[in-house]
């Protein structure tokens, strides 16, 4: 089968190795950031003098996505940049502020609650939020660019834009840390997965987009009833326990379902955004991706984006430093 991705040199098999360090296991990002420090490039855009205003070790909003026992565990890093880069929308139907930088969704933020005890005027704004998400925002926000609005695109109605559901249901798979195996699964329609333990490159794609909402077994096989030509791996009307989880299948609908982007990796035009879906080359000499991934909030020390992904054979679903060897041959993002 093709569900995941093997090594096609011993050079990637080497170089794995050190790599595993690099995910956060059953740990949290903030656990993570205690033993190892905050990885260059990211973390906390403003630390709170007061001491009693430590950054939050976990999101605290209200996710309808996967897994919400790992909800506790969630959280997000913000690059240093400039406030004037900063947006912010207020949600009050669904009690959750998100944070921009240059008009993309990088981070939401609970409103109201018992632990929100610190208060953050912005104009008419009011805003009751945890003291250590106050102390991140009140050095990011001015009043002309906050607003009161609701996500565009919000498949679940959560009050979080779908592409940071994506990056956030991501996070929750690193922090699952399922198991690679390969082998095929019979699974229910709709709504199917393997079990929580196990997974493959793919399932991992799989279960972030559900995170935001969105069915992405059922999403292709209905493509694959509606434009069977654009599928010609497939025969017949396809098979829902199998087809979604190979990387071959899944790019003819992110091409025609989803905004695609400059793989560079260096396009100032177009940059990386965390939660972006990436086809990767695993073995150069064979045409087309064979391996599949979502870029995350945490950087390497060249400032690149580490990759939540299930490598291969021996290894759990981790954030990982691929993009200095593994070439990117597409980028995928959902509309904001």
């Amino acid at each position: 089968m093709t569900t995941g991705v093997r090594v096609g040199s011993q050079f990637l098999c080497l170089a794995i190795a050190p790599l595993l360090s690099l995910g956060c296991g059953q740990e949290s990002l903030a656990d993570a950031a205690t033993a190892a420090g905050p990885p260059q490039g990211s973390g906390p855009a403003a630390v709170s003098k007061d001491p009693e205003a430590a950054p939050e070790t976990c999101l605290g909003v209200s996710d309808k996505g996967i897994w919400s026992d790992l909800d506790p565990q969630v959280q997000l890093a913000l690059p240093k940049v400039s406030a004037d880069r900063v947006t912010a929308t207020i949600n009050r139907k669904h009690g959750v502020l998100v944070l921009a930088i240059d008009g993309f969704p990088r981070k939401s933020y609970p409103l109201g609650g018992e632990a929100a005890t610190a208060k953050l005027v912005l104009g008419t704004h009011t805003l009751m939020l945890r003291p250590g998400d106050r102390a991140e925002l009140a050095a990011l926000l001015a009043t002309p660019r906050v607003s009161a609005a609701v996500a565009a695109k919000d498949a679940d109605r959560d009050g979080i834009p779908d592409p940071l559901d994506v990056l956030i249901g991501a996070k929750k798979t690193v922090l699952n840390a399922d198991d690679y195996t390969e082998g095929y699964v019979t699974m229910k329609y709709p709504g199917g997965d393997v079990p929580r333990e196990i997974g493959v490159c793919t399932d991992v794609i799989i279960r972030a987009v559900r995170n935001a909402g969105i069915d992405l077994q059922k999403a292709l096989h209905e493509d694959i009833r509606r434009a069977p030509k654009a599928y010609p791996m497939i025969k017949g009307a396809g098979n829902p326990n199998i087809d979604q989880r190979r990387v071959a299948t899944l790019l003819p609908y992110f091409k025609r379902h989803w905004e695609q982007h400059s793989a560079k990796l260096d396009d100032p035009t177009d940059p990386l955004r965390p939660g972006d879906v990436i086809f990767m080359d695993t073995f150069p000499s064979r045409s087309g991706p064979d391996h599949i991934g979502i870029l995350s909030d945490r950087i390497d020390d060249q400032g690149l984006p580490l990759v939540i992904n299930n490598w291969t054979n021996g290894t759990k679903t981790a954030e990982m430093d691929l993009l200095t060897f593994v070439p990117v041959l597409y980028r995928f993002r959902l509309p904001p």
